[in-house]
């Protein structure tokens, strides 16, 4: 117990408080030296690093198009939100299916090597950018498109604004448009924390150190995609990544409202781990939401659940190629 005067407890409230001073001290050491090695030793592996292929003017901005194979058919890789280097982190799957198609790797606004913008991330604008950028590199409809996750929800709104454009829609892991729910007012607030987390560099930090090479070397990518994949992880929360995910309710919104063209077949190919985990932003089972996708599709809508995570095009190359080539006979 303490004595009337009260030392004990004063001691032990200044150890607390002394072991919390180290504590918080210790946090802006790692955060400074995070933030340095960003600024000196990222940045410059990020210089090094040129675009894969070329970069086409679309409307305020240059976008990335970035192309493999010769095929008769021609297959539009289109990136989930977030990813920073599509170009690399679809490289297997593109030297996979280049064997059979044309396969194109379109680097939206924000993403990637791809400029910013200035444009509303609206499916509107999305699906111009995306015809726009094709057209600008040379190639031409019909194409088949392959988005993943978000990217499916502009991919349907291109579909219903432009069927004769599309010959098919092929879902890697993809949005549904079969829920719409206004984004929380804490997604909002919690968003400035990313940029905060990037500039301290722990995004590049974390990248680097939950990494698998050996495992991504297994899928077919290679060192070379690796290493750019790591380093652009710590530059890929920009303004218009930003705009993107504030958007992204609201053009579910947009695709829901047009009706889904009942000429251009669609498969969706689900990651087993969505498909049994529940979400609890969703007022439904993970099935039940996946099912009123399908439903709003329609009858052409067909479906397989494979074994994989949301990055479902990673691990399971030959089967989304063997699905390419049965839709696409």
């Amino acid at each position: 117990m303490s004595d009337k005067t009260g030392k004990k407890p004063n001691k032990v409230l200044s150890l607390i408080f002394a072991i919390i001073g180290v504590l918080i001290a210790a946090n802006i050491i790692i955060l400074s030296a995070g933030a340095i090695i960003r600024v000196v030793y990222v940045k410059a592996e990020m210089a090094k690093i040129k675009p894969y292929a070329e970069l086409v003017d679309v409307f305020d901005g240059k976008m990335h198009v970035f192309s493999a194979g010769n095929g008769k058919k021609t297959i539009v890789l289109l990136p989930g939100m977030g990813i920073g280097l599509p170009s690399a982190d679809f490289g297997p799957l593109m030297r996979k299916l280049a064997g059979k198609y044309t396969v194109v790797c379109v680097e939206y606004f924000g993403t990637g090597f791809s400029t910013g913008t200035q444009r509303p991330r609206s499916c509107e604008n999305y699906t111009e950018e995306i015809r726009t950028a094709l057209k600008q590199a040379g190639f031409k409809p019909p194409y088949t498109l392959m988005p993943h996750s978000i990217s499916g929800v502009y991919s349907e709104y291109y579909a219903a604004k432009y069927p004769r454009e599309v010959e098919a829609i092929i879902c890697l892991d993809c949005t549904g448009t079969g829920y719409y729910e206004k984004m929380p007012d804490s997604v909002r607030k919690i968003l400035p924390v990313a940029k905060f987390q990037q500039a301290a560099g722990t995004t590049w930090l974390a990248a680097a150190i939950t990494t698998d090479k050996k495992k991504l070397r297994g899928n077919g990518y290679t060192d070379k995609e690796i290493n750019d994949i790591i380093t652009f992880a710590g530059f890929t929360v920009n303004d218009t990544l930003l705009a993107q995910i504030l958007s992204s309710g609201e053009a579910v919104r947009e695709a829901m409202e047009k009706p889904y063209p009942a000429s251009v077949p669609f498969f969706k190919i689900i990651a087993k781990q969505t498909y049994e985990t529940p979400n609890p932003q969703l007022k439904m089972t993970p099935q039940e939401y996946q099912q009123k996708h399908l439903d709003r599709i329609g009858k052409n809508a067909k479906y397989e659940v494979l074994d994989g995570n949301h990055f479902i095009y990673s691990n399971n190359i030959d089967r989304i190629a063997r699905i390419a080539d049965e839709l696409l006979k």
